[in-house]
């Protein structure tokens, strides 16, 4: 066994742990898969939607459409950094699927990590690629589930796109006559199983397909399942003791020869469990993807979403052209309700990170860069091309009625005072250790850099650097404050210069 095997069998032993047994639902997520036609050497599950892995986007969404649920991740190629990107949280383990031998062998996996004797609840089975789903579809879909009473429940989708696009399984109901003519009755319109499509494209075009439900047999010819366009969105929901029980019967008789979870809808028709399909409220929710372009119309769904959230309360000036995290949208929204506008405006290609914190009547211009704990402080301007940012650990705060100009490369550790004034070409660091503090109605201009130093009020720094100094406030006679300009420190290694 490998060193990087070795270690995730440890890192998943460890985790099981966390399974909490008074939990009334589990969610298992299926993220083993790198995804071949993704063409990255990252893992499709850690390829981001709107600035986050889309894995942690579908763990998300069960944890708070699920309330208190339990979330096993099932992880494979790419298994470390799938459980770097989710990390360690309350109540979530890992699986380990060492051989990707389909879905359902996946989920055989997973429930490796529940004791049988103990756990009573319900399973949930989500795809780790469906980015867009969320927490109002996942609650939806226990809300139909619970009040279905069935065994075991299907998320479903309708494919508006052409026949021949459509690669996914497709929903087989039950017909309103059976083969011999006779009404189905109470019957009709019950799931009867999912075929996937290739397992369509195998079948013999001029014979029929035949499947019985109830005692009764019903035809579908291949170009009827093809033209079927209700989908499987890889969504389930089941009783954890049907679940366990049943999963170990899927067989891989197949086109793929692996183990579809799609098969235990015949198998818990034919033990007389019931199988119910619900529509989510808006389709893209289903969508998720085995190639780039796909993910770039998740990005722009994802984008508009977040632009008709906020579109009324601050200025964006391109709708196509801008990020801001999720978090600071949430922030956006807590501030618009306490009723007072906010004068914020967002420039074209702005990028607004997780951890940043804004205030009232921020301009922020065309194509800053602003990711980190960076704190504002009201009637902030920060111009064009300006970089932001900060450690995890770090605080980036700048008071009232700062203005940062144009191509400012700021970061780390840093207070820029009240009433202060980065202009252009300016450098700007603060670490840990040493940390930047600019005081109050400070200006700082020209090619200067400053690293770990603190300025006092009222100064006025130009085309100088300044590494680990403290710049006093001092007098002339004359009142005016002395302004500090073309500081240099020493040079070092001279002796390997010389004219040419």
């Amino acid at each position: 066994m490998s060193n990087t095997a070795e270690i995730i069998k440890q890192t998943v032993n460890k985790s099981i742990q966390n399974f909490n047994y008074k939990n009334e639902a589990t969610a298992i997520i299926l993220a083993a898969g790198h995804g071949k036609r993704i063409k990255s050497h990252t893992s499709k599950m850690l390829h981001k939607i709107w600035g986050k892995p889309t894995v942690e986007r579908v763990y998300d969404a069960c944890k708070n459409g699920l309330n208190d649920a339990n979330v096993i991740v099932v992880v494979g190629i790419k298994a470390l950094d799938v459980i770097d990107a989710v990390g360690k949280r309350d109540f979530t383990s890992y699986a380990y699927q060492e051989e990707q031998n389909g879905t359902g062998h996946a989920v055989q996996v997973a429930l490796n990590n529940i004791d049988r004797k103990k756990y009573k609840g319900i399973v949930y089975v989500l795809p780790g690629d469906m980015g867009l789903i969320d927490k109002k579809t996942i609650s939806l879909f226990k809300k139909k589930f619970e009040e279905s009473n069935a065994d075991m429940m299907v998320l479903t989708g309708l494919y508006e796109g052409a026949v021949e696009n459509n690669s996914y399984g497709r929903i087989v109901r039950v017909k309103e006559r059976d083969i011999e003519n006779y009404l189905s009755r109470e019957n009709e319109g019950k799931v009867l199983e999912i075929i996937e499509y290739k397992d369509i494209l195998k079948l013999d075009d001029n014979s029929p397909y035949i499947r019985e439900f109830n005692g009764k047999k019903y035809s579908y010819t291949k170009q009827e399942l093809l033209e079927n366009n209700e989908f499987n969105s890889g969504v389930y929901a089941f009783k954890y003791n049907h679940l366990s029980t049943l999963i170990d019967t899927i067989k891989s008789d197949n086109a793929q020869n692996e183990i579809y979870i799609t098969d235990l809808i015949s198998i818990f028709n034919k033990n007389g469990l019931t199988v119910g399909a619900v529509y989510p409220d808006t389709q893209h929710v289903l969508m998720g993807f085995n190639n780039k372009s796909v993910l770039k119309e998740m990005e722009t769904i994802a984008r508009h979403q977040t632009y008709n959230l906020i579109k009324d309360i601050i200025e964006i000036e391109d709708p196509d052209d801008f990020f801001i995290h999720e978090d600071v949208v949430i922030q956006i929204l807590e501030l618009d309700n306490q009723g007072q506008p906010l004068d914020i405006k967002i420039g074209k290609g702005a990028y607004i990170g997780q951890g940043v914190k804004l205030n009232y009547n921020i301009n922020i211009k065309k194509n800053v860069f602003i990711d980190g704990n960076v704190t504002f402080g009201k009637n902030i301007t920060i111009w064009e091309n300006a970089h932001l940012s900060t450690f995890f650990n770090q605080q980036f705060i700048i008071e009232d009625n700062v203005e940062i100009l144009w191509g400012d490369i700021i970061k780390g550790n840093i207070i820029i005072g009240e009433n202060s004034r980065i202009e252009s070409s300016v450098n700007m660091t603060g670490s840990d250790e040493h940390p930047l503090r600019i005081g109050k109605n400070v200006t700082i201009k020209g090619t200067s850099y400053i690293f770990g130093s603190i300025i006092d009020d009222d100064m006025f720094v130009e085309h100088s650097v300044l590494i680990k100094k403290k710049v006093e406030k001092l007098m002339k006679k004359s009142g005016e404050i002395r302004t500090v300009k073309f500081f240099l420190p020493l040079p070092e290694g001279m002796d390997t210069i010389s004219d040419l």
